[in-house]
């Protein structure tokens, strides 16, 4: 059999071999086991390179995706490889086999032999604009998930500027994006601001493919709004907000069926359609939840969720598990303050399950894991698992702004015990709002000056305390922070109260009532009514009195059922867990363990 008439016209043993194959495949369910067996025949005909190397992809490929015969999925992979590297003109076989086999070696822990793969694939890849693009992003991923943000980024500057070269406008901004990404979570903002600036006005004058265009203002915007969220300025961020929720409208009514690039650089896409939604509705999402519109928090959570299901049941790209899980991480936090802990309880229960089935996922998420159950165990009153679960947080991440919110936090479990004065006054110290604060978030500044000026209220220093809490109002006020808002306000009502300055402690708790009833906050509710009781009797307001008793009331019946259901399930049993994976079962509680204090 003569090499000239494989390539010309391929044997008919060969087609039916891998007609059958393919039948097998794509047959329902598959039949992988005759799919291999059709594929191995072809090796006893003594077939010319180019089948042989092609054939080993197709097995290595097969093995590799439906099996867990990963030892012989490797030596096909490899045998591809290493045979395509020695035939001229047989870029798709040869770059497919380098990106398969280095995607399983990264599966297999063999990073260190998936890098060489790669490296040298790039090199001889610069004649074939497609693949030395895609190559250029996988090792670029390669060495993020490694944490090795530096090789990543300076791999995406190489892939701009041969796409500028190649004159793909398009994947020049795909690469200068994921690279302007990368660079946030380094915080690396002196870099960031150019560069996103240069994004902005290639993405703009880019002239192409409607969906193409489109995309690419989509992730430069998800980059500016979650840019603007990290640094916790909620109402700075609303225009980019708009303007990326109208995106997607516009996304939504766009055909995919659009023509297809004629420059081979340009034959990428940063996220399906689909995709893109429910980041839209994450970010979104995170916005309501830092912002206290926690009813549209969870109006935004429950559509994100359906569509993360129907998604997940065609596709089982990791990405979408990353996003359900931080779906989660937000819907619970608006939980525990809407008075839905037994809820909130199980959805924590919901992310370990999902963390059990990943080790990745797993690995980024059990910082956050332990702070979700510590802040569940302040909302039960368990104090001491509470400052247990904090302390796991802060062993796990080296991410600034979780460990200056796990500290914040903290710090609000050693005021309410009142006798860990030591180790109080040390963390107080990291996160002092007046002198070098660890990050930029407006936020987080915001809740370090409440938290000081809790401490001082406690400590009977009122006029310290409303210096605090004034600085506090000053910036959630100028950032839309409503939480912290009401927070403040009640807490300064309860000063002027302590003082005998009713007046002004009504001019703040009615606003604080009246906020805390919008966002809605179960416990400030509480708080506020509480107060507004007191205040009304001293004012000798009978009526009003008894309706803010009334009210109290109410809250307290809810907080205290909320409470009894979430501490009898078995879930509960988790804020004994500080290391290590999540438990698998839980054990069935007898019954409530902790006792129901008011915030007061």
């Amino acid at each position: 059999m003569s090499m000239a008439a494989t390539t010309e016209a391929p044997e008919p043993w060969y087609l039916a071999l891998l007609g059958f194959a393919e039948h097998f495949r794509t047959s329902s369910p598959p039949k992988i086991r005759l799919c291999v067996h059709c594929l191995q025949a072809v090796f006893q005909f003594k077939p010319p390179p180019r089948v042989e190397a092609r054939t080993h992809l197709q097995l290595g490929s097969v093995l590799y995706r439906h099996t867990k015969n990963s030892e012989l999925a490797q030596t096909h992979l490899e045998e591809a490889w290493f045979i395509s590297q020695e035939i001229p003109q047989f870029e798709d076989v040869k770059f497919e086999a380098a990106s398969i086999l280095s995607e399983f070696y990264c599966q297999q822990n063999l990073v260190d032999s998936a890098k060489p793969v790669l490296r040298n694939a790039i090199q001889i890849s610069q004649q074939t604009p497609y693949w030395h693009c895609r190559l250029l992003f996988q090792l670029a991923q390669l060495h993020a998930l490694e944490k090795d943000l530096v090789s990543a980024c300076d791999l995406l500057g190489v892939g701009a500027e041969y796409a500028r070269v190649m004159g793909s406008e398009y994947t020049r901004a795909l690469f200068l994006l994921s690279k302007g990404m990368l660079l946030l979570m380094e915080r690396k903002l002196s870099e960031v601001h150019p560069l996103l600036s240069l994004c902005g006005t290639i993405v703009e004058n880019w002239q192409g493919n409607p969906i193409q265009k489109e995309s690419l203002r989509v992730f430069f915007l998800v980059l500016q709004v979650t840019h603007y969220l990290d640094a916790g300025q909620v109402k700075s961020v609303k225009p980019c907000l708009k303007q990326l929720q109208q995106c997607i409208q516009t996304i939504s009514t766009l055909h995919d069926d659009e023509i297809l690039p004629t420059n081979p650089a340009a034959l990428f896409h940063w996220l399906p359609k689909e995709h893109m939604c429910v980041l839209v509705y994450l970010v979104t999402v995170m916005h309501s939840m830092q912002a206290g519109y926690l009813e549209k928090a969870q109006k935004y959570t429950d559509k994100a969720l359906m569509q993360l299901e129907k998604l997940k049941m065609l596709d089982s790209n990791p990405i979408l598990s990353s996003f359900q899980v931080i779906l989660l991480e937000h819907i619970i936090m608006c939980r525990l303050v809407t008075g839905h802990k037994a809820t909130a309880l199980q959805e924590i229960s919901q992310v370990c399950q999902l963390c059990q089935q990943s080790p990745r996922l797993f690995t980024n998420h059990a910082a956050q894991l332990h702070t979700l159950l510590g802040l569940y165990c302040i909302s039960v009153n368990c104090m001491d698992n509470a400052e247990a679960q904090f302390t796991a947080a802060l062993q796990l991440t080296t991410h600034q702004e979780l460990w200056t919110f796990i500290v914040t936090n903290l710090a609000s479990v050693y005021i309410r015990e009142g006798n860990r004065h030591q180790e109080l006054y040390s963390l107080l110290e990291r996160i002092n709002p007046d002198h070098n604060f660890p990050v930029s978030s407006h936020c987080l500044r915001a809740a370090a000056f409440y938290i000081r000026g809790l401490l001082s209220f406690f400590q009977g220093r009122y006029n310290e305390a409303k210096r605090f809490l004034r600085e506090t109002l000053k910036m959630s006020n100028a950032e839309d922070l409503n939480r912290l808002t009401a927070c403040s306000l009640v807490l300064l009502g309860h000063i002027f109260f302590v003082l005998g300055n009713h007046r002004e402690s009504n001019n703040m708790v009615v606003p604080a009532m009246q906020l805390a009833s919008k966002i809605p906050d179960m416990s400030v509710q509480l708080w506020s009514s509480a107060l507004l009781k007191d205040l009304n009797r001293a004012c000798g307001n009978t009526m009003d009195a008894h309706e803010a008793a009334q009210m109290h009331q109410n809250f307290s019946q809810q907080l205290l059922q909320d409470h009894i259901a979430a501490c009898s399930l078995p879930e509960h049993n988790l804020i004994s867990w500080t290391d290590g994976l999540p438990p698998v079962q839980f054990q069935p509680q007898n019954g409530p363990t902790t006792s129901l204090a008011s915030l007061l």
